[in-house]
C-alpha cells in the first residue's frame, strides 16, 4: 500500500513538472510593440550643401528645440542622432514617422519629404521579444532617402 501511495505521489509530481514546463516553452504573442527609428540614409539630398533633417512623430519633432541633423549624400544618421524617436502601438494601431527638411535658423515643422508607417497588423504577427524591420524608400523630384524603423513585440 505504501509503494502505491509513493508511486501516485511521483506521478503527480511529474505531471505538475510537465504542466509547469509547458508554458515556459511556449512563445507568447505580442499585445503591443515598441516602434523606434532605426536609421535614415541620404542618397540624394535636396540642397547642394546638404539637408537639415528632423523626424515628426505624433506632432513631436526629433531632435527637439532648434536642432536638426545635417545630412549630405551618402550619410547615415541613427536613432540617437535624432534623440531616439519611439512610441508604442497596439495590434490595431499605427505610428507615422515623417521625414522633414527644415530651414535654419527657425527650424519648425519644415517640408515633409515622406514618411514610414508602422502598422499594428505587423505587430500582431510578432511574439514577445521578436523584432522586425519596417523599411521605406522616400523619393521626391530632387531627393532620395531610405528610412528604417525597428518594431519589437512586447
Amino acid at each position: 500500500m505504501r509503494s502505491h501511495q509513493l508511486l501516485l505521489a511521483f506521478a503527480l509530481t511529474a505531471g505538475l513538472a510537465v504542466a509547469a514546463a509547458s508554458p515556459a516553452d511556449a512563445t507568447a504573442a505580442a499585445s503591443t510593440c515598441r516602434v523606434e527609428l532605426n536609421f535614415v540614409d541620404a542618397y540624394d539630398v535636396d540642397e547642394n550643401n546638404g539637408d537639415e533633417i528632423r523626424i515628426n512623430l505624433a506632432g513631436y519633432m526629433y531632435p527637439s528645440g532648434n536642432r536638426y541633423v545635417p545630412m549630405n549624400n551618402g550619410d547615415r544618421a541613427y536613432s540617437g542622432n535624432f534623440a531616439n524617436p519611439s512610441t508604442t502601438i497596439g495590434t490595431t494601431g499605427s505610428a507615422l514617422f515623417s521625414l522633414r527638411e527644415v530651414t535654419p535658423p527657425a527650424v519648425g515643422q519644415g517640408k515633409q519629404l515622406g514618411s514610414v508607417t508602422a502598422w499594428g497588423s505587423t505587430c500582431a504577427t510578432l511574439s514577445t521579444g521578436q523584432v522586425t524591420y519596417v523599411p521605406q524608400h522616400i523619393f521626391g523630384s530632387d531627393y532620395w532617402y531610405y528610412m528604417s524603423l525597428v518594431m519589437t513585440g512586447l
